[in-house]
């Protein structure tokens, strides 16, 4: 099938550290949409799909509204991006990330996965996931591709703790078991959750076993569309404390948090993930590059540079708020994207 897809970009989406188990084969991906496995790439403003249904009472139709749906495709995003702060670091992230979209993921599936990325780079996280899928998971077909679904939360709680370890979890087994078995006896509703405010919502999800604040803001942002939702990993914290308070020896937890809520605005969500990209991306570019001038070897530690405009405009920064620094700060890191 094919798909109108105008303002995205496929590839930066899918590897853009918010969903983990798509594989990209040729020019395309293969992966799962709840039960739908799919083969998908993109051709200019033009999405071309092959979709096997799990069953013969779905029709493409499904699959097309499922594909339209999970890729956001209905988000107007530059209505979305027209309100981000006119400062020189989110003007860059948004330039590199033009096109990448917030996906909607299945709850359980978008929870589960965050509960096993604490503490985990994007490479691990996708490793566990995989590991998952395929102790757990249904088996599926797409053309010659074979995927495997998420497994449903009932197939973990039934696992032993044992099982879940051996997928690679170590200690986050033992929240992903008690969280599943929260959901399979109806103690825990995700779906009923959509209703309750944002301050509820994130409070119900932080009862869980193994989900904190950042944790609750992921889940929130990629499968409640949550989107003014700002999760603040290692990266994000880092680009925070470097970029929008470059003099302040001390930053609290507090203080970030509050400025992220007040500063980027009601779309806040597309901002973190637009500024989190950009930086992972500028990180792995100056890897590659350090490697290649080293012949190889070990990845490099050195410090990255954001990419921003020449002679952008000043932040739009209130009397009492932070400035972005004049110039792009450092950034390092290991990579991991802390409770997500």
């Amino acid at each position: 099938m094919e798909i109108p897809a105008p303002d995205f970009d496929l590839e930066k989406t899918l590897d853009s550290g918010q969903v983990f188990h798509w594989e990209k084969i040729g020019k395309g991906f293969v992966g799962t949409i709840g039960e739908f496995p799919v083969y998908i790439e993109q051709r200019r403003k033009l999405l071309r799909a092959r979709v096997a249904s799990p069953s013969s009472r779905s029709s493409g139709r499904d699959a097309h509204a499922t594909i339209f749906n999970y890729f956001a495709l209905d988000h107007p995003l530059a209505d979305i991006c027209a309100p981000f702060p006119d400062d020189p670091v989110m003007n860059a992230a948004r330039q590199f990330c033009g096109g990448l979209r917030i996906i909607r993921q299945p709850k359980w599936e978008c929870l589960a996965t965050f509960i096993c990325s604490s503490m985990k780079q994007v490479a691990h996280i996708r490793q566990i996931s995989l590991a998952l899928r395929r102790r757990f998971g249904d088996r599926r077909k797409v053309g010659d591709h074979v995927v495997h679904t998420f497994p449903l939360a009932h197939r973990i709680a039934s696992a032993s703790e044992k099982d879940l370890r051996e997928c690679a979890l170590g200690y986050r087994a033992k929240n992903l078991l008690a969280t599943a078995r929260l959901i399979t006896s109806g103690e825990c509703d995700l779906e009923s959750w959509s209703a309750l405010s944002d301050p509820d919502l994130r409070e119900k999800l932080c009862s869980l076993p193994g989900v904190g604040a950042k944790i609750a803001n992921c889940v929130m942002l990629f499968a409640y569309e949550r989107l003014r939702a700002f999760p603040i990993d290692v990266w994000i914290e880092r680009v925070l404390k470097q970029q929008y308070f470059p003099r302040k020896k001390k930053v609290t937890e507090l203080q970030l948090r509050e400025f992220s809520e007040t500063y980027f605005g009601e779309h806040g969500g597309y901002a973190q993930q637009y500024l989190f990209h950009h930086a992972r991306m500028a990180s792995r570019r100056s890897t590659m590059a350090k490697n290649s001038d080293d012949g190889g070897g070990a990845p490099s530690r050195r410090r990255t540079r954001l990419v921003r405009p020449e002679g952008g405009p000043s932040p739009r920064l209130g009397p009492d708020r932070p400035k972005a620094s004049a110039g792009a700060e450092a950034l390092g890191g290991s990579g991991k994207r802390t409770g997500r």
